[in-house]
């Protein structure tokens, strides 16, 4: 039996040769006055394997051998890739010529790098958990730690199961809160944490949830214990976040990013035969050069946040997320024109889209959704798109990989209004049902609208953000007066276009920012004289 152990061991142990992305050798990093002070464990880790090379590694020996996933819905592409079409819609199938990737484990992975919130959904025996698992063991637990770790949701969870108990003796002794000690679950102080099935937790219990999950701490009877900064993986089989109980709102908001479980192909069959004849069980024999130490997880957490993202990328970006918030017959006043408001007046949704009328709603990318996106997750595309690209090996984010994560970030904040013209459209039916496809697709129309209108050479507001970013110190009051009536010049232009889109919307009120605060400087000229 040991010997077929031991046979296992080296079969499934391999690790991927390095480098796995291999890529010509960046330019001499820039010299920065904060690296006289970088510490050993900085140096000592550019002198072995970097971390962004031990993510691939462990990537690629989670999908190729624990997971088997041998999907590719993650594309990249160096060259332009050969296409296939199948079947009677056509069917569009790409070669990829650059790495690509398989979402189910590279994103994940990606979660753990940045301390992220993970919801993986899918089928009951689709491997959700056991890749919660594979996460945990990645990040140095054992096997054991981390499978009595697992909070299983069923419809008897209490809080004190969640969280602890307060201790008996105490309870009768203490004369008053501050005295009551709790015995606290481990889970609590883990760096990983697994919630299986969040979405069969009672009401009550998901509240206590939630303070966890978004504020990093855990209270009973007065007493807190303060969580460390955790990788999440919540699991749930239903896609629609419904199961014995509602995931309450709030808790679903604090999700940074969503993935499906894919099937598995039986084309792999023979993979599953060798792991019971070999005894093989992916948990058991993970290689020790792919796990991460603390310090490993910290520093590369680090590294991400230092992730360039050029103007070129954001400001593509910044266009796509001024679609959707807007909503004009909410109010009268700019400001208030949002979905939003029209959320907490309580009226139909639907009844108030009909109002808008004379626009061209296919085109109205805003006219797709229900909401807007919450300061919250415009901070998580920038977080996993930098975590992409440090992946991958690049100095900077693209715009391909906002493409490829916004799907992931977005699946369960934009809401579809399927009453929605687009919706109608023959070639978009299939956008009702798939999430992911409809969410790159949104991403796609709105970079075909950004190039139409020439914003990446030509931008007004551009130029009006960067004269004012200069500074206001030193400027006269015939500057002041020179630049407010060129802001009021591009708002009588803007006006002229007669339909008013999300993407303007933002735009106008950023004028009306920059009119405010020059008119407070020269009001502050004026009293200084």
């Amino acid at each position: 039996m040991s010997s077929i152990f031991e046979k296992a061991k080296e079969l499934f142990q391999r690790v991927p040769a390095s480098p796995t992305n291999p890529q010509k050798p960046a330019p001499g990093a820039e010299f920065k006055i904060e690296d006289i002070y970088a510490d050993d464990q900085t140096a000592s880790s550019s002198a072995t394997t970097s971390l962004d090379e031990k993510l691939r590694q462990a990537y690629f020996w989670v999908t190729n051998t624990a997971i088997i996933s041998p999907f590719y819905d993650i594309e990249y592409n160096e060259d332009p890739p050969r296409t296939f079409q199948f079947g009677d819609r056509k069917l569009k199938l790409s070669l990829p010529t650059g790495q690509s990737y398989s979402s189910f484990v590279l994103i994940p992975l990606l979660n753990l790098a940045v301390r992220g919130r993970c919801l993986i959904v899918g089928g009951p025996g689709r491997g959700k958990t056991a890749t919660a698992i594979l996460m945990g063991l990645l990040a140095g637990y054992s096997q054991l730690e981390v499978k009595r770790a697992i909070q299983h949701g069923q419809p008897q969870m209490t809080i004190a199961d969640l969280l602890g108990h307060p201790l008996p003796a105490d309870m009768v002794k203490a004369e008053n809160m501050s005295e009551i000690r709790i015995s606290w679950r481990k889970w609590l102080a883990m760096r990983v944490k697994i919630i299986d099935e969040y979405n069969r937790i009672p009401t009550r219990t998901q509240s206590a949830l939630l303070t966890v999950l978004g504020d990093n701490y855990a209270e009973i009877l007065d007493q807190i214990f303060e969580c460390p900064e955790s990788a999440w993986y919540l699991t749930a089989n239903d896609d629609g976040g419904g199961g014995t109980y509602q995931v309450i709102e709030a808790l679903r908001d604090r999700i940074d990013i969503v993935i499906r479980a894919f099937h598995f192909n039986t084309r792999f069959l023979s993979s599953l035969q060798k792991r019971i004849e070999l005894a093989f069980r992916p948990e058991e024999i993970i290689p020790e050069e792919i796990i991460f130490s603390e310090e490993e997880l910290n520093l590369m957490n680090k590294e991400i946040r230092r992730v360039n993202i050029a103007d070129y990328v954001r400001r593509p970006l910044e266009f796509f997320c001024r679609h959707f918030e807007f909503f004009e017959p909410a109010s009268t006043m700019l400001e208030y024109m949002t979905k939003d408001t029209a959320k907490l007046s309580g009226q139909d949704f639907n009844q108030l889209t009909k109002e808008e009328t004379g626009k061209d709603m296919v085109r109205n990318l805003g006219s797709q959704t229900k909401n807007g996106l919450s300061v919250r997750k415009l901070m998580t595309i920038i977080q996993f798109a930098k975590a992409l690209a440090y992946f991958r090996g690049a100095a900077a984010v693209e715009m391909e990989d906002l493409r490829q994560i916004i799907p992931f970030v977005l699946h369960d904040t934009l809401s579809p209004h399927l009453e929605s013209p687009f919706f109608d459209e023959p070639e978009n039916g299939a956008f009702r049902i798939d999430r992911i496809t409809w969410i790159r697709k949104l991403f796609d129309l709105s970079c075909e609208e950004f190039f139409r209108l020439g914003l990446q050479k030509t931008d007004p507001v551009v130029t009006f953000e960067n004269e004012f970013e200069a500074g206001l110190e030193g400027l006269g009051k015939d500057e002041v007066d020179k630049r407010m009536n060129a802001i009021e010049k591009q708002l009588s232009q803007m006006a002229k276009s007669g339909k008013l889109y999300g993407h303007m919307a933002d735009d106008i009120l950023k004028l009306k920012y920059l009119h405010q605060r020059y008119n407070n400087y020269r009001r502050w000229l004026k009293w200084k004289k």
